[in-house]
């Protein structure tokens, strides 16, 4: 199967420090591949690199079959979606206004707004269960809500990738479940930073583990998901059991 992303030896250095050495990790078309790793493994930086908001010392990177690094940034932004870990938007502005933002690369200065522009929208507040919010206004919104409002925007693109970066953190238990069953459904590549090993394990169908800016495993959860790996890179001991409904549970001893 051709891959729909791939990452070849990318390498970030800030302030003469090299904070990523020689990334290297592919994805399937419409696969969740969550990151993982440590406080400062560099999965933040990772993913902002990915997104072209962070500078690379070197980086090959692949998407959709065409190399990042000859696109436009209206062309890239046509391709792919970035929602960072602490998006905001102006308290006033309604859930409709913030997911409207969405089409820019779509449109140009002083065109008029489309149906197919209006039908983006309305298919990406569908997707992220936001239609009864349409006209609420952002500082109206819980933290679960504020973040689905971001993921809309970023969907109103019309992307065929998806970059998250830790986007259930600070959220309620319930309300991470939801987001996650939300993002694992959409009908794109989606690339999530995630802290928690339970989550990423069970919504994520492929993972790449991070620490101290390398690579240290990559594949399918329950190859990467060991005992051993979780102490290596978490310095904690963890027992792995399959729970009735086939799913994984880590707890940590």
């Amino acid at each position: 199967m051709s891959m729909h992303v791939v990452v070849d030896k990318l390498s970030v250095t800030l302030q003469a420090r090299r904070v990523l050495s020689d990334i290297s990790f592919m994805a399937q078309r419409s696969q969740t591949v969550g990151l993982l790793g440590p406080n400062g493994s560099g999965k933040s930086t990772l993913i902002r690199a990915m997104a072209g908001v962070q500078p690379c010392t070197y980086a090959g990177i692949t998407m959709g079959g065409k190399q990042t690094n000859t696109l436009s940034q209206r062309q890239l932004s046509r391709k792919l979606a970035f929602v960072p870990q602490h998006a905001e938007a102006e308290a006033e502005m309604s859930v409709l206004d913030i997911v409207r933002l969405g089409r820019t690369p779509h449109r140009r200065a002083f065109t008029p707004w489309h149906q197919a522009d209006e039908d983006a929208v309305q298919q990406a507040l569908s997707m992220m269960k936001l239609n009864a919010l349409a006209h609420r206004t952002w500082q109206r919104l819980s933290g679960g809500e504020r973040q689905r409002c971001q993921i809309a925007r970023a969907l109103t693109q019309q992307p065929d990738i998806l970059l998250l970066d830790e986007p259930i953190n600070h959220l309620d238990i319930q309300f991470q479940l939801e987001l996650m069953r939300l993002v694992t459904a959409l009908p794109v590549t989606v690339i999530v930073a995630l802290h928690d090993l339970n989550l990423a394990a069970n919504y994520c169908q492929h993972l790449v583990v991070l620490n101290e800016g390398r690579v240290v495993a990559s594949g399918e959860p329950a190859a990467v998901l060991t005992p051993e790996l979780i102490q290596s890179t978490w310095q904690v001991d963890a027992s792995i059991y399959r729970t009735d409904r086939g799913t994984m549970n880590i707890q940590y001893v």
